[in-house]
């Protein structure tokens, strides 16, 4: 007998990798980034046990003519439009970098909508009242890229390849956007947990950032750090995976 959670529908670019029942966990990618870079992660938690559903934004992949929502509540909207995710029972929610802030408007929007969040694992992102206030990131081509490399993250050769460039920077350059007009107030809050993930080295999201985060859960909240960059991630892939299982 085919169980419930089996039958679920998903929309074509949403990519599942199966774990036990009761660990539902989606899968936020961040900006300008497709689900390929994040195939490793999700393979390591369901190999933890956890059933992963990898997202895929617009304008990336197979996604590739699909027109780029304005703001990211838009695009948490369209994520979770996509499944009919109060089928598999509360969900637990990753994100990494502008993929937190896609993962809490999710929740938010989730809250109204039957579906059940328990957890928001935020990486690398600083937290939702502090983005309105931030230098806006850049959405000129030049320096876009030279925001690419301050990041890291990315084959510096795949950089100098054009072909490679005329696919990724529209993509960038719809998140970034998206970004910028990102606000949110303070005392917004979710009631799922929020558990913040960082990189000890990473210049862009610092741990002042990252621990304002506590400000928007009504819940618990943990706070942890890695070696590492703003990429951290894909260092630590096994033992993040491990973490976020045991919850």
């Amino acid at each position: 007998m085919i169980g419930e959670q089996d039958q679920l529908a998903l929309a074509p670019w949403i990519k599942r990798f199966p774990g036990r029942p009761g660990t539902s966990t989606i899968v936020f990618p961040h900006a300008g980034g497709a689900a390929a870079a994040y195939r490793g992660f999700a393979s390591a938690l369901s190999d933890q046990g956890v059933d992963t559903f990898l997202m895929q934004y617009p304008q990336r992949g197979e996604r590739l003519a699909h027109p780029a929502p304005e703001t990211i509540t838009e695009l948490a909207a369209q994520m979770l439009d996509a499944a009919d995710w109060a089928r598999l029972g509360p969900v637990r929610l990753f994100g990494h970098c502008m993929g937190a802030l896609v993962g809490f408007e999710f929740a938010r929007l989730a809250s109204q909508r039957g579906v059940t969040v328990r957890e928001l694992w935020a990486s690398a992102s600083q937290a939702p009242s502090t983005v309105a206030g931030s230098r806006p990131v850049p959405t000129t081509d030049r320096e876009m890229l030279a925001d690419i490399v301050d990041l890291g993250g990315t084959d510096a050769r795949l950089l100098e390849d054009e072909d490679f460039l005329e696919l990724l920077l529209p993509a960038v350059r719809a998140d970034y956007q998206a970004f910028n007009r990102y606000s949110c107030g303070r005392d917004v809050r979710i009631g799922a947990d929020i558990h913040v993930l960082g990189g000890l080295a990473d210049h862009r999201v610092e741990q002042d950032l990252l621990r304002q985060w506590e400000f928007h859960t009504d819940a618990a909240f943990t706070f942890t750090m890695f070696d590492g960059g703003h990429f951290y991630l894909d260092d630590h892939r096994d033992e993040v995976a491990e973490l976020v299982s045991c919850t």
